[in-house]
Parts: C-alpha cells; structure tokens; sequence
C-alpha cells in the first residue's frame, strides 16, 4: 500500500502549490505557486525536497492530519500556530517524522496568514502544464483541479529517509512593522499629484475582500488624472496596485487575471511579496516607493536568503526544543500582582 496524508480535519483554506506554472500568461492563466515562497521554500529543505516541491499550503488554517500506510517526514513553515504530535508539542521550523497512524495537529496562525506543510519526496499528484499547483479559478492542479478538504488522502509519492536526522531552521521573520515597498508605475501618470500623495502617504487597511487572487485594501480614495480610471487592458505581474474607480487599490496576487483594464499605480517589489501576502484582514498597510535599482538590490537580497536555507540547516538538539516550543515562559506570573 502506498503511503497517505489523510486530512481528517480542516478549519480555513487549504491547497497544494509547487513552484507554479510560468509561462502561460499569453494563454490566460497566470502562474499560481507559494504566496510565500520563501516560506515554502524553508519548509521543503527542511525534509530535503528541492525548494519548489509541492506542498501543502495553509491560509489560516488549522488541521490534523494521519499518516497512513507508512511513516512521514514533515516540516511546517511560514505563519505557524500551535504544533501537537499525538499531543505532544512540537515547534515549527523543524523537520519530524509523522509515525504510521500518528496524528499532527495544526493550530491557526498567531500571526501573518500563509504557511507551508512539506513532506519528504513530495505526493504523487499528476502535472498540468508542467505543475500540480491549484489554481482554483482554472480548476487546474491541485487534488482533482479543487481546494483541500476534510476526509482528502494525499498520495505520497516516496516513503520517509530512513535514520534521517530531525533539522531545523530560525523562523523566517514576517516583516510586518515596515511599509511595503514599491516602483511606481506602469501607469501612475494616470493619478492625480494628490492621488500619488494618498497613496504613498497614507494608512490602507486589508479588507475582507482579500484571497489568492488579490487584496482589495480599504482607505482614503486614491484620485485618478483627468483621463479616468479606464485604460486599454494590459498585463498583469504578481504585485501590481490596480485603483478602479472606487479609488480602493487591489495588489494583485498568486492567482490573478493575467491582464486589466484599470490603472497600476505601483508594483510590489518582489522582495516583499511575502510581506503583503502575509497581512490579515484589518491590519495596517503602508507604502513606500523605490526606484528599480533598489528593487533588483532587494530581489537579489531575497534570492540569496532563499539560497542561504541549505547551509543554514541545523540538528534539533532535543528536549529543550520541546520546552522552546512549548512556551513555558509565556505563562510566567507577576509575584507583585494581588490577582
């Protein structure tokens, strides 16, 4: 019997990505992937997968998972909450091994939105268009073209390493306290001198309208030119600030449309991708904006810390990791305090 991942309870959004399908945007699907790759990425080296393997991505999410028909190797990355194996806590940012019919449990995130649950040798999902990552809209990839859901097995496509070490890796910071960065244009001559003022002034907030295909934000309007908010359609990135006539801009992400009829005032730097990806509902957005030698200088920051995961690669030193992951400071009292 080949090896399963039997996901016996989900509360929140659940799907597999890979690296994603490039290349398909003169057709009309955009790429999908990671909304955080560098946290996919992290959890992939951690069970010694290449970093753009399929995996499991959690948007604020929490789950228990069985492994069935053979041990797993696991690793959790990105937005993480409260890890428990058969009870016991676990921190993330670790490799461990899922015992046959030993259950994993995920709480929802404390902070950020998106994390990646990676598996050693990946699952035995087949390509479309050279990729088994979701993309919900086009129903392509994913498990039967759908999101995760509760009762799905998860074919595995390899059995754990035998005698493999547990490693780890220091959490990858979310970056929530600093502005998002971003080059202006291609269209921001469509905006009013006070409309780029607004936007690079300004506080927005992540709305409720906020999924894998974009993040309407909710703030001040953003005044467009004499010309209005209609353009003749053109592409589309992952990052791309489109303002319609509302005045509310929308970053485009993951699974965008591949081309629109509105104004991009701005695009996100892809170094800060992540960073925007991993805001909730309701918290704070602000922008600044660079010019394009800083972007290259920054993408290329982030490409070698994304290099950097393999070397950074540590063994798990045991019980006191445990202790670590278990919090027991957070639960200290105030000896001076009457309650």
């Amino acid at each position: 019997m080949s090896g399963v991942l039997h996901l016996l309870r989900l509360s929140g959004a659940a799907s597999i990505q890979d690296g994603g399908r490039p290349g398909f945007l003169r057709d009309g699907l955009s790429a999908s992937g990671p909304m955080d790759r560098l946290a996919h990425a992290a959890a992939n080296v951690l069970v010694g997968n290449p970093p753009d393997a399929a995996a499991i991505e959690l948007g604020l999410a929490g789950a228990t998972l069985r492994a069935e028909g053979g041990p797993v190797r696991l690793a959790l990355a990105g937005a993480c909450g409260p890890l428990r194996l058969d009870g016991e806590p676990l921190a993330d940012h670790r490799s461990f091994l899922l015992a046959e019919g030993a259950e994993l449990t995920l709480g929802r995130p404390r902070a950020g939105v998106f994390a990646t649950l990676a598996v050693a040798g990946g699952f035995g999902l087949h390509p479309v268009l050279g990729s088994v990552a979701l993309h919900r809209r086009a129903a392509l990839g994913g498990l039967d073209g759908r999101p995760l859901r509760e009762g799905d097995r998860l074919p595995l496509a390899g059995s754990a390493p035998a005698g493999a070490a547990d490693l780890c890796l220091d959490p990858v910071p979310l970056e929530s306290d600093r502005p998002i960065r971003v080059v202006l244009g291609p269209q921001d001559d469509c905006f009013a001198s006070d409309g780029l003022a607004t936007f690079l002034e300004q506080e927005f907030t992540v709305s409720g309208q906020a999924d894998r295909m974009g993040y309407q934000l909710d703030g001040p309007a953003i005044a467009h030119g004499e010309g209005g908010f209609n353009i003749v359609s053109d592409a589309t990135v992952m990052g791309s600030v489109q303002v319609p006539g509302t005045g509310r801009p929308i970053v485009l992400m993951a699974d965008r449309q591949t081309t629109g009829g509105y104004p991009k005032i701005a695009t996100v730097v892809s170094a800060d991708l992540r960073r925007i990806a991993q805001r909730r509902p309701g918290e704070a957005v602000r922008f600044e904006a660079v010019d394009l030698a800083t972007a290259r200088k920054l993408a290329q920051g982030r490409a070698a810390a994304r290099d950097a995961l393999q070397e950074n690669l540590r063994p798990v030193v045991g019980a006191a990791e445990r202790l670590m992951a278990a919090n027991v400071a957070g639960a200290a009292v105030d000896a001076f305090r009457d309650d």
